[in-house]
Parts: C-alpha cells; sequence; structure tokens
C-alpha cells in the first residue's frame, strides 16, 4: 500500500521517473532543473521518500556508488489514487463536488465539454450493463436456492 500524502515536489520527480523509466538522482536532479532547481541532497531525501511511501523502487546502477530508481506504479494509478485521497479528504467523498470545484476553476473549452460528454455517456452504459449482470445473478442465485424438486423449477 503506498502513503497518498505527496507533495509537489515529489510529484515532480515521479513524472521525471514516468518520461525516462529510470534514473539516477544526478539525473533527475538535471531533469527537474528547468522547471525547480534543487540541491543534490534534495532530489535523494525525495527519492527516498518516495520509495518509503512505496511509490519507487531503488537498485544499485551499474557503475559506482548511485542508486537507479524506478516508478513503482504507473502514472494513470498514481492519479488515480492521489485524486481519490483528495476527493475523501477535501470532499468528503463527494466525486461531483469535486466536478464542480474544478469547474468552477478551471473552466472548459467546448471540446473538454464534448469530452466530458462521451466519458459521461461511457459511464452511463457501463453502469447500465453491469445492472443488467447483477439482475440476472441474482435471478439464477433464487433459482438455484429453490432446489431441483421446489414448484416450477425444471429438470
Amino acid at each position: 500500500m503506498t502513503d497518498l500524502d505527496l507533495h509537489t515536489e515529489e510529484l515532480d520527480v515521479l513524472q521525471c521517473l514516468w518520461e525516462a523509466e529510470e534514473m539516477t538522482a544526478r539525473q533527475v536532479r538535471e531533469m527537474l532543473a528547468q522547471r525547480r532547481p534543487l540541491s543534490h541532497s534534495s532530489v535523494c531525501t525525495l527519492l527516498e521518500r518516495l520509495s518509503g511511501k512505496g511509490f519507487v523502487t531503488r537498485k544499485k546502477g551499474h557503475c559506482g556508488k548511485a542508486f537507479v530508481y524506478q516508478a513503482k506504479i504507473a502514472p494513470n494509478k498514481t492519479r488515480g489514487q492521489v485524486i481519490g485521497s483528495i476527493v475523501d479528504r477535501v470532499f468528503g467523498g463527494s466525486g461531483v463536488d469535486l466536478v464542480a470545484s474544478l469547474l468552477e476553476t478551471k473552466p472548459l473549452t467546448a471540446s473538454e465539454i464534448g469530452q466530458l460528454q462521451c466519458l459521461l455517456d461511457d459511464l452511463k452504459a457501463k453502469q447500465a450493463t453491469q445492472g443488467n449482470q447483477r439482475s440476472s445473478q441474482a435471478s439464477a442465485d433464487k433459482k438455484n436456492e429453490r432446489g431441483p424438486n421446489s414448484k416450477g423449477s425444471r429438470s
């Protein structure tokens, strides 16, 4: 299980690892230098924190003392976990409140509204399919509960 309390700097480091797959602390520092200049020791501390939280693995490099770090969790999964944590902690578990807040803060373009509508349509279709599957399973379970000698059962 991962600790979802990620700070901005930690997310920046993860972004580097997702882009390059595996890196040394020095390589991370160099990649971050344009956006967020950090000392080597700060980058090492961030990588160790991420390792402790379960987001990063480390192994000995091929040459020298440097460790090589890799993101342990895929970007989409990490984003999903972080968003889920934010929904729980900040919005009391309400995804609707999260979306409403997002829309107030950053209005959508017409294209983004269309994309969002497609996502909602897909979600409705998926829920309808799952609902039909649950109803069919419940009917089958009731039929099996009656047993072979029950009235209305067929042999």
